[in-house]
């Protein structure tokens, strides 16, 4: 008889790791599971080590001098988390407007389609998606659209994944995706019939250098979308709490500093873009974009448990554990931003290349 509540709380035990494990994450929203966590291209056995780089380059993100060498540690940076983040938020590493009603998976959908929308993506357009990661925003805009989707990015390990999520979504015709610095991309002048940037240029050490890029590639006459990584009117340099939250939200994602709100269409202007459209999508009326980070944070905690478990055991490489405090610290910070009100992640700018003009 004293066997049978050991047995029963073994079998729960068991129960409940083989479901953490082969079960939790396996579903389209997340497309990653537990025990397949990885460092992307970078090697079981150098990962802690690159996490350790990463993390002394962006020590002070605001006063990185080495500008040059920000690509180099953006493209690490996407190793190390790539597969975290398909694993614990979906397969497109952005933020969403929360719709009554409608579940995080539709809401981002529905962001995205929004942006096809502003491009004005058609059937037959070839559109450039600037930092398209695994390829989330791209599918839904092929899908809604029934345009070209091009999309770059400075990660082999995410073309490799986007390309499997292209094809398993029946999309590969209307997808592509090119490994390329979106500050020297591998494209013709005039070459696309739209872009957008959907939270990507925020690594950009200077946003004229990536604007600049995307209006050469761009055919006269042809809009460019952006939601963009910025401080808000209320960001106060003067507020010691302020400034930490800002630079560890920049700490955590692999930003060269956050950029303040006024300076995104001042950049697009100085590239020569037309500004057609500015509007911060995350001020009220709109419901908090946090809102699901604070929602999430008991997965977080119970993620977190289970990948302290999986690299103790070996299991998830050594140095993964690390990486996923920063992102759950970097988590926290995004959210203590939107209480404050200081950061957006979705300051949307609609531009075009004039009809007659030529490129920088």
């Amino acid at each position: 008889m004293e066997f049978l509540p050991l047995f029963i709380t073994g079998t729960l035990v068991a129960a409940t790791l083989y479901w953490f494990l082969f079960i939790y994450g396996s579903a389209e929203r997340q497309g990653k599971l537990a025990v397949n966590l990885s460092g992307g291209s970078i090697s079981s056995e150098k990962i802690q080590d690159k996490y350790k780089q990463y993390w002394s380059f962006f020590r002070r993100p605001e006063k990185i001098e080495t500008a040059e060498k920000v690509p180099d540690f953006v493209d690490t940076f996407y190793n190390l988390v790539t597969d975290i983040y398909e694993w614990g938020w979906g397969q497109s590493f952005h933020f969403a407007r929360p719709i009554p009603g409608k579940s995080d998976k539709e809401a981002t959908r529905l962001h995205e389609e929004m942006v096809a929308d502003l491009v004005k993506a058609k059937p037959g357009d070839r559109i450039l998606d600037v930092g398209c990661g695994v390829g989330g925003p791209m599918r839904s805009i092929a899908a809604h659209s029934k345009a070209n989707v091009v999309g770059i990015t400075i990660n082999d390990y995410q073309v490799g994944r986007a390309r499997l999520h292209n094809k398993k979504a029946g999309l590969d015709a209307l997808c592509e995706v090119v490994c390329g610095n979106f500050l020297e991309m591998p494209f013709s002048e005039g070459t696309f019939d739209g872009a957008y940037a959907i939270e990507a240029t925020c690594h950009a050490p200077k946003l004229e250098d990536v604007y600049t890029e995307i209006y050469r590639v761009l055919k006269p006459g042809s809009l460019f979308v952006s939601l963009e990584w910025v401080s808000t009117d209320k960001y106060d340099t003067a507020n010691p709490e302020h400034v930490k939250i800002i630079e560890e939200i920049a700490r955590g994602n692999a930003l060269p500093g956050v950029k303040s709100y006024d300076d995104v269409a001042k950049a697009a202007k100085k590239v020569g873009f037309q500004v057609l459209k500015e509007e911060d999508l995350a001020k009220p009326p709109a419901l908090p974009w946090w809102g699901r980070l604070k929602m999430g944070r008991l997965a977080y905690w119970r993620n977190h448990i289970l990948v302290t478990v999986l690299a103790a055991f070996r299991i998830a490489p050594k140095g993964t554990l690390e990486v996923h405090e920063m992102l759950v610290e970097a988590a926290d910070y995004l959210t203590r931003s939107g209480d404050a009100g200081i950061f957006s992640p979705m300051h949307l700018i609609v531009c075009r290349k004039p009809e007659s003009s030529k490129s920088c």
